[in-house]
């Protein structure tokens, strides 16, 4: 499961580290470079409405080895791309793809770990996406830069093929399957488009879903305009400007998602807010840091200070990953988990994230990279603290009723190719 999110945002974020060459090549605009992470955003939230569905209804290991392969097959042709059309069908098709895997693949996880440890086992699954931004940035910018940027998707492809096949040997738990209380099922049939859209109705996961869609404007537009923005403020070439940023959001992101976890599961165990809060005051000091970063020099003599106030900005900024996740599963039933998910996909990434990086092109065009970024991302991650503070009184209601409806469902027999 690890492995997978790492490939799913390898694929994703290796466009990002060879942009400038594609940039290059084919004459584009900012506009239209960000325009191609929009085109794989705006698909990847919509397409993730079929897959969720249908991972609450039926075999999520199937639904995340068709996924795999279908994100695989379309990197690859991305880096047979020889005009723009071509590019962004391609990484409109990676959407179709990746939107398979977070709604059931935080099922599967719901239900291969009780509620105390979820917050710790999103940590680690979230570890697996840091790590694939990293090598996407890292990797794929060393890769365009000494041999070609399309070279840099077939190098991000071909694992994929490999770990789709494994996706279909995992195991497929029942529903359930560690509540504290109430019977495991194999199948349930909740999943409705009624059902679906009442899920907004629940507060706790409401906050959640609208503090991320403000959130994922920010992690989409820094992340991806990362490397052009080191490039043009401090003169490096796309290989150190892709170590760089692969260096911080790795790191940064991998010390934040772990401790964001393991800080909520033990703060957790007296108050089942502390999920929120850990996401809340990540976002705060996050927002201060992010403006540090995007003022200050690369260095000061011998002194590094753009890398730290920066690598301190992506440690909070991840401090929500495990928590957020965590929390919106504690609060809705196993047997809509997966739509639970793809609401917050369907929402953070169409009006989140989805026309970030256009946003951002279209705007550097006009005021430049730095300012517009300086404009948009600080501001953002307040509202988001604070959208996410109003899901602060309701969480406990919300999960211990949750757990009372689950409690009352009927048992069901095990068939035998669930276990």
């Amino acid at each position: 499961m690890v492995g997978i999110n790492f490939l799913n945002y390898m694929d994703r974020w290796v466009a990002a580290s060879a942009s400038p060459l594609i940039q290059k090549e084919f004459s584009l605009s900012d506009a239209l470079i960000g325009l191609l992470g929009s085109a794989f955003l705006l698909v990847y939230a919509v397409a993730a409405l079929p897959f969720g569905y249908w991972a609450d209804r039926g075999v999520r290991r199937t639904v995340v080895a068709v996924g795999v392969t279908i994100w695989s097959l379309a990197t690859l042709f991305t880096g047979f791309s020889r005009n723009f059309f071509q590019l962004f069908v391609s990484r409109a098709i990676l959407g179709i793809g990746e939107a398979s895997y977070y709604p059931a693949g935080t099922s599967l996880l719901s239900d291969y770990f009780p509620k105390s440890q979820r917050g710790r086992v999103m940590s680690i699954w979230g570890a697996g996406s840091t790590l694939g931004i990293a090598v996407g940035f890292a990797g794929g910018g060393y890769i365009a830069d000494k041999f070609g940027w399309r070279n840099a998707f077939f190098f991000a492809a071909l694992p994929g093929i490999l770990f789709a096949i494994l996706a279909f040997a995992m195991r497929e738990p029942l529903r359930g399957s560690v509540e504290e209380r109430g019977h495991a099922v194999s199948e349930t049939k909740d999943a409705t488009v009624r059902t679906f859209l009442n899920l907004m109705r629940i507060p706790t996961l409401r906050a959640t879903i609208l503090s991320q869609t403000f959130l994922f404007f920010v992690l989409a537009s820094n992340a991806f305009w990362l490397p052009t923005l080191l490039q043009r403020r401090f003169d490096v070439s796309l290989s150190q400007a892709g170590l760089i940023s692969g260096g911080v959001l790795v790191l940064g992101g991998l010390i934040g998602t772990l401790a964001g976890g393991w800080i909520a599961d033990r703060l957790g165990r007296s108050s089942p807010a502390a999920y929120l809060q850990v996401g809340i005051a990540g976002f705060l000091i996050g927002a201060v840091f992010i403006v540090i970063s995007l003022v200050a020099p690369l260095n000061v003599g011998p002194i590094p200070v753009f890398i730290p106030a920066f690598l301190i900005a992506v440690i909070c900024l991840y401090l929500y990953s495990g928590p957020f996740t965590a929390v919106s599963q504690n609060v809705v039933s196993p047997a809509l988990r997966a739509s639970s998910v793809t609401m917050l996909l369907f929402v953070s990434h169409v009006f989140g994230d989805s026309h970030s990086t256009f946003d951002v092109g279209f705007l550097s065009d006009r005021i430049g990279l730095q300012t517009t970024l300086l404009i948009t991302s600080p501001t953002l991650l307040i509202v988001a603290a604070i959208i996410a503070a109003t899901g602060l009184r309701s969480v406990k209601g919300d999960t211990m009723a949750m757990e009372d409806e689950w409690a009352k469902r009927p048992a069901q027999p095990a068939p035998a190719s669930a276990v």
